[in-house]
């Protein structure tokens, strides 16, 4: 797909429609960019994920970070959010809530968890359906998640007074060592044995890293040679603990606030495709793995960060697809299994609350999930849905080979997991926590082909 110069365009291919904008090349174009930040920690007592306790301790304070990037003639967002999940329409109520603080399109506003499992779940939609049954599992007070996004929004506006020239682009890249690693282990005969967050298996943690992203890649934007923000983006499941009640930001943060206390320059992270990815073999749940696992992550900032080559900003561009992504349906997911999960008492706090999202999940089904991407030159953010494994963003940067192409998963996640066909066949984890059905792999190339290749 061409990023044309053009201000709107809608386009028709295969049943779809998607959205192009964009700044073109000319002279004196004023680009101007604003960084925003607040903390989104929910209050103590708040029934936090994985095991919905209430919130006993803030290690870490939960942070929204991200940039306001105005072009001259449209204004573009980007925003992650150290929580696990938003879904369904609580991603599009912060969406359109920082886009109406921006002053932009809600389609011009990627908002991307980080996906920490020490933070809040936010499905509004799915709390209040909790909310009408009796004796719900505990969950967090819909007002909570609402509020998170006003409280978003108001940074934002707040940034927009400081609004400072930024004239060039420099983007950086680094191998990460020793965090990454895959958790679908493949055995011999073509099974797969599950290697968690946090393993305690000597045997296990021995296998090989297997399919992964191993690169930190950043983009910074400079006034000059002053830089104003790093946004880094790597691929592992953000977590060392999880299960109890405290609220942190785990090594992803702590790396990210080191970087920007070291080199005073605002620093954000997204996590890219990694729903088959964790750091499970170099991660034996203590706290001594997780500063190492931290310790290692900020390595690979500094020598990305250190890598970068900068460029003048010729142009900038955004583009969206709304793909509808099909909704599985086989023995064990169909509605009436969601809501018999949700009912049943005698599960797990973690599995009825599943349950409640999945039910919201399956009332959206004809609600498209949105892609987008920003492209300043030929470095493309590739913002994407769900829970997406690898495999999606290996292919993303198999579409473009001549280009700089970084990937943030985690948008809106309504979708669990984001599997490859294949991966119903081989098992493994990931298919059974997967609202979608076979297929959606096909859709998901096709719209990233759709943003990423030039015709």
């Amino acid at each position: 797909m061409r990023f044309f110069n053009t201000k709107l365009l809608f386009i028709l291919i295969s049943g779809t429609f998607f959205t192009l904008s964009a700044c073109h090349p000319r002279d004196n174009v004023d680009f101007r960019l604003s960084t925003f930040k607040c903390d989104v920690t929910p209050p103590l007592g708040t029934p936090i994920y994985s095991g919905y306790e209430p919130l006993a301790e803030i290690e870490h304070p939960l942070l929204a970070k991200g940039i306001v990037l105005d072009s001259g003639g449209s204004r573009y967002v980007l925003c992650a959010l150290d929580w696990c999940e938003l879904n369904n329409s609580t991603h599009t109520l912060f969406r359109e809530t920082l886009a109406k603080a921006a002053g932009t399109d809600p389609d011009h506003v990627a908002v991307q968890t980080v996906h920490q499992h020490t933070a809040p779940m936010g499905d509004a939609d799915a709390m209040r359906l909790l909310d009408t049954i009796d004796d719900p599992p505990p969950h967090p007070d819909p007002a909570v998640i609402e509020r998170s996004a006003v409280k978003v929004a108001e940074a934002l506006r707040k940034s927009l007074g400081n609004m400072k020239p930024v004239d060039q682009v420099g983007l950086g890249k680094a191998r990460v060592e020793k965090v990454a690693a895959t958790r679908r282990v493949k055995n011999e005969d073509g099974s797969i044995t599950v290697r968690w967050s946090s393993c305690t298996d000597p045997g296990l943690r021995a296998e090989p890293e297997g399919l992964i992203d191993p690169y930190m890649k950043t983009i910074t934007f400079a006034q000059g040679e002053l830089p104003l923000v790093r946004i880094h983006y790597y691929t592992t499941h953000p977590q060392s603990f999880y299960g109890d009640p405290r609220a942190s930001y785990d090594f992803p943060g702590m790396a990210r606030q080191a970087m920007e206390q070291e080199e005073s320059v605002f620093q954000i992270y997204f996590t890219g495709c990694a729903g088959d990815v964790t750091a499970g073999k170099y991660n034996d749940r203590s706290p001594e793995a997780r500063d190492r696992l931290a310790a290692r992550l900020l390595t690979g900032m500094r020598q990305s960060a250190a890598s970068t080559k900068y460029e003048p900003i010729q142009d900038i561009s955004w583009g969206t697809v709304p793909v509808i992504l099909p909704i599985r349906n086989d023995q064990g997911f169909a509605s009436e299994d969601a809501r018999a999960e949700m009912m049943n008492q005698d599960s797990a706090h973690s599995v009825r609350l599943s349950g409640a999202m999945s039910m919201v999940s399956r009332e959206r089904a004809e609600t498209p999930y949105l892609l987008s991407a920003l492209r300043i030159n030929k470095a493309f953010i590739l913002n994407l849905p769900g829970e997406c494994m690898v495999a999606y963003q290996l292919f993303s940067q198999e579409q473009r080979p001549d280009a700089f192409v970084a990937v943030a998963a985690y948008g809106d996640c309504g979708t669990g997991y984001i599997c490859t066909d294949e991966a119903f066949s081989e098992g493994g984890y990931e298919p059974t926590a997967t609202r979608l059905a076979p297929g959606a792999e096909g859709i998901l190339k096709n719209g990233i082909k759709e943003l990423l290749v030039e015709k």
